[in-house]
């Protein structure tokens, strides 16, 4: 304990913390700081879609194709993943915060959705790329026992980022340009980079493992062939609990002043409020995993996440609030268990890379349930309804995890997946 920094004390929701080295909690603190930015960055896009809607004059029809290709930036952020088993972790790390924060800023200059969509694009595509690689130098330098806790405790102080950008939207009809100067504020992390580019170190895993570099053809091929189960298994399960969870958190705000009248104040205070209880789902699931073992915690929390979210859109009520919640804990723990999967189950030489997949595993998913909304839109004319058909199938993700996936909680990474 006498090792845990003074930051400590401002996040209480990671609860008890684990014996860390002061290495280890250095490098949770400095891949937290630029997390958070990106996330306030990716929230920002889904808390203003009605007032960017508005200005850029987007059909309700193709606000879920706005969506689409936005989240198509992604499936770029496997090259620098790529590059991240090739030239290092510290570097492609250092390259993405200063990639994701430009076009951030560029975001505020949009003259037009055409505009919107490029600088959003390549935004989410060095965003993705910050957050792969984040959690691939937790699980590099974290112990078996606290890896899970470690990418849990990343994700939750990154969350905060989604908090400090809903309080940011609490006040966007009184910004002298709207939501454009939220955008704006996402330049800050441009200040930080002198600062991190001395602090960042390169993970001890890869110096000590990665002695010749491979082919990226062959990284990439090994990747679906070394491994063939575990790769299906996680990519699959993936692609369905994103087909959902992608488009139920991107049109909530949007679905709460629609349908519920809810002014944008009221969206900002429950994100604020409801989002401080439901962003215990990351350390928790991590610790959970840690203690019990990353498939059954898979299972659990995908589960849920599933079946909140087809409440949520499809019954409402009262209870809105809660269900909201309970949607935004379980999709957060859920992408814990998952991204400690995702770095745990690959060797050293391609875990970047595999990463890099996992991600556009999940940006084909986000993109075809958004694409999907659209299309059903003119089946049942309601996003709605047709969100809640996408939660339904997502049910198939926790069985997918159970049937394929191996356990990987406790275990040394040379143990489950050896160079």
């Amino acid at each position: 304990m006498s090792n845990t920094p003074f930051w400590y004390r401002f996040t209480p929701f990671l609860g008890r913390p684990p014996e860390l080295t002061k290495h280890q909690w250095k490098l949770l603190g400095l891949l937290s700081a630029v997390s958070f930015f990106e996330q306030y960055d990716m929230y920002l896009f889904s808390l203003n879609l009605t007032q960017i809607q508005a200005e850029l004059l987007i059909a309700e029809s193709d606000v879920g194709f706005l969506g689409a290709f936005v989240r198509a930036g992604s499936f770029l952020a496997v090259f620098l993943a790529i590059a991240a088993d090739r030239y290092g972790r510290r570097l492609i790390l250092l390259i993405t915060i200063v990639g994701y924060t430009l076009f951030t800023g560029a975001t505020a200059l949009a003259p037009n959705a055409e505009a919107f969509v490029v600088f959003q694009m390549l935004a989410r595509c060095f965003g993705t790329a910050e957050v792969l690689i984040a959690a691939v130098v937790i699980a590099e330098e974290f112990s078996p026992k606290h890896r899970g806790w470690g990418i849990g405790a990343l994700g939750a102080i990154a969350a905060c980022g989604a908090g400090f950008a809903a309080v940011m939207f609490g006040f966007v009809e009184y910004a002298p340009y709207g939501w454009r100067s939220l955008y704006a504020v996402g330049l800050i992390p441009l200040l930080f980079i002198a600062y991190w580019r001395r602090s960042l170190p390169e993970t001890k895993q890869y110096q000590t493992a990665v002695q010749v570099h491979q082919p990226v053809l062959k990284n990439i091929g090994d990747l679906f062939t070394d491994m063939p189960r575990r790769t299906i298994g996680l990519f699959s399960a993936l692609f369905a609990m994103m087909l959902a969870g992608g488009t139920a958190a991107f049109f909530a705000p949007k679905y709460l002043q629609d349908v519920h009248g809810w002014e944008p104040s009221n969206v900002a205070m429950l994100n604020l409020a409801g989002g401080a209880l439901a962003i215990v789902g990351n350390p928790l699931a991590g610790w959970l995993s840690d203690r019990f073992g990353r498939r059954p915690v898979t299972v659990i929390f995908t589960g849920m996440f599933a079946l909140i979210a087809l409440t949520f859109y499809a019954v409402g009520g009262m209870f809105v609030p809660l269900l909201w919640v309970g949607l935004i804990f379980f999709l957060m723990g859920s992408e814990v268990t998952t991204t400690s999967y995702g770095t745990e189950l690959f060797p050293t030489r391609y875990r970047s890379t595999a990463t890099g997949f996992r991600a556009v595993t999940a940006t084909a998913s986000a993109i075809c349930g958004l694409a999907a909304v659209s299309l059903l839109y003119t089946v049942f004319e309601s996003n709605w309804t047709s969100i809640a058909i996408l939660c339904a199938v997502s049910l198939i993700a926790p069985v997918i995890v159970w049937l394929f996936l191996p356990e990987t909680a406790g275990r040394r990474l040379e143990e489950i997946a050896p160079d």
